[in-house]
């Protein structure tokens, strides 16, 4: 299980660097990223909630900033609720059966896993054209990769495998934090560097972590 970002990198974008990513797909997080992996994460992200206040229903946000930076993190910085295209990817190695995230998923929501390991249930994760579902049957959990097919690809784990499973995919969300904590030292000025570390703690559901002192 894997936690993973969808990744779309716009032509023209230089307000920091980023790795070369082909066709939308999926990035996994994780401590291991390089420095350019950590830019498009980040830049994935804010893309995500890069809406025009004037486009927000509850528009009670203020204006973008006028220099170019300050514009693209606007929606990051004053969003109430954030939004990562992505979630939880899981690859059975013995058929090479992957369940994706689905189109109404969101990294964010990575935690309603857990509902499944405390009593059954179902969650859905997206609908046509895939209709991704995860449901536990006593002490067994199937994830079929699209509910709308028939013979989907399915794949079973145990209540206990998923629970690992997850302990998993969070220490590789707080991994990805601190190095995304390091990044922001890097790549963005002093008075940006807090509040996108605060930001990006609340889209991945984690506690934020210690910012050292500006320099």
């Amino acid at each position: 299980m894997q936690p993973v970002l969808e990744t779309r990198v716009p032509d023209g974008f230089d307000l920091w660097p980023v790795a070369e990513v082909g066709p939308a797909g999926f990035l996994p997080l994780s401590g291991g990223l390089s420095p350019a992996e950590v830019g498009t994460a980040v830049m994935c992200i804010v893309g995500c909630n890069d809406i025009d206040p004037e486009d927000d229903p509850a528009n009670d946000r203020p204006p973008r900033p006028a220099d170019p930076l300050g514009s693209f993190l606007h929606g990051l910085l004053t969003f109430d609720t954030l939004f990562a295209a992505g979630g939880l990817r899981v690859t059975d190695d013995s058929t090479g059966t992957t369940f994706l995230p689905g189109c109404c998923d969101g990294l964010e929501d990575w935690r309603t896993w857990h509902q499944l390991l405390d009593e059954d249930g179902v969650l859905w994760f997206g609908h046509d054209p895939v209709s991704p579902v995860a449901k536990r049957f006593g002490n067994i959990v199937q994830l079929t990769v699209d509910a709308a097919q028939g013979d989907s690809p399915v794949i079973a784990l145990s209540v206990t495998d998923l629970r690992r499973l997850l302990i998993e995919a969070e220490r590789d969300l707080t991994a990805f934090l601190m190095l995304a904590t390091d990044w922001t030292h890097q790549h963005l000025p002093p008075a940006h560097r807090a509040p996108v570390i605060a930001a990006l703690a609340r889209v991945l559901d984690l506690p934020e972590p210690a910012v050292p002192p500006q320099q």
